[in-house]
């Protein structure tokens, strides 16, 4: 019997998703399965890891984001090789709001990459995981899901479909051995705000992040707020009236 936690990761180069992989490697034996579009970046992940870790069974699993057929059978062949304990749904891109406003297609693109493809993987991975009564899954979403706002609210409508798309999802697995976990980091330092770096925005460090998301899955925590404070500072935003709201530049 293999020993070792089976963990896939869709959107395997993202910062986070990298980081996270560290810490898995180093807390346990682990089989890592990395899922993303661009070879040569997974290849350049597989590498760091390991060096980091040795003993690390990792596989590379190349497959498109919007293709639903592409989807389902990439993770079935996953699935063909056995139980899932962990996958970690953490791709996407952070586009500037203004581009979206726009561009249509920019608009389009968007929802699509942040919105749509998550509830397409997670999907997938549902329909295998019901069938053994086993496994987690993890959704990325965000911060910029809790409340519209004019600085990201393409964005943060396609983080509000993963909230939406997640809270179902536990819904339907209540009570079963399938768990899922929502995660709602805040801005943090990855090369994705780099640009929200240069205008002098506070970032948490990714290091953090990836820790506070590797604990809360493990525990099976329903939403995990990265750093935890953000639980706090979005119940207030969510409850602001509009009066006072509109007034906020924000």
């Amino acid at each position: 019997m293999n020993s070792k936690k089976r963990i896939v990761i869709v959107g395997a180069t993202s910062a986070i998703a990298e980081h996270c992989a560290r810490l898995w490697i180093q807390k346990q034996p682990t089989d890592l399965t990395l899922v993303g579009r661009d070879a040569r970046r997974i290849e350049r992940v597989t590498a760091d890891l390991r060096v980091r870790s040795p003993e690390v069974e990792i596989r590379i699993v190349q497959a498109e984001f919007l293709d639903p057929t592409g989807i389902q059978t990439a993770i079935d062949s996953i699935f063909a090789l056995g139980e899932v304990d962990i996958v970690l749904i953490a791709h996407g891109s952070l586009s500037e709001q203004v581009e979206s406003q726009d561009n249509l297609n920019a608009c389009r693109d968007t929802l699509e990459i942040n919105g749509v493809s998550p509830v397409l993987y997670a999907e997938a991975f549902a329909k295998n995981m019901a069938k053994v009564n086993h496994g987690t899954i993890a959704l990325i979403g965000s911060v910029a899901g809790d409340r519209g706002r004019k600085s990201n609210y393409v964005y943060g409508a396609a983080k509000g479909l993963v909230t939406r798309y997640a809270q179902g999802l536990q819904h339907r697995f209540a009570g079963t051995g399938v768990k899922v976990v929502l995660i709602k980091p805040g801005p943090t330092d990855t090369p994705m705000t780099a640009h929200l770096k240069r205008k002098g925005m506070k970032l948490a460090s990714v290091e953090g992040v990836a820790r506070q998301i590797v604990d809360g899955v493990e525990a099976g925590s329903a939403v995990v707020y990265a750093p935890g404070k953000f639980r706090f500072i979005m119940l207030i935003i969510s409850h602001l009236p509009s009066i006072i709201f509109n007034k906020m530049d924000v």
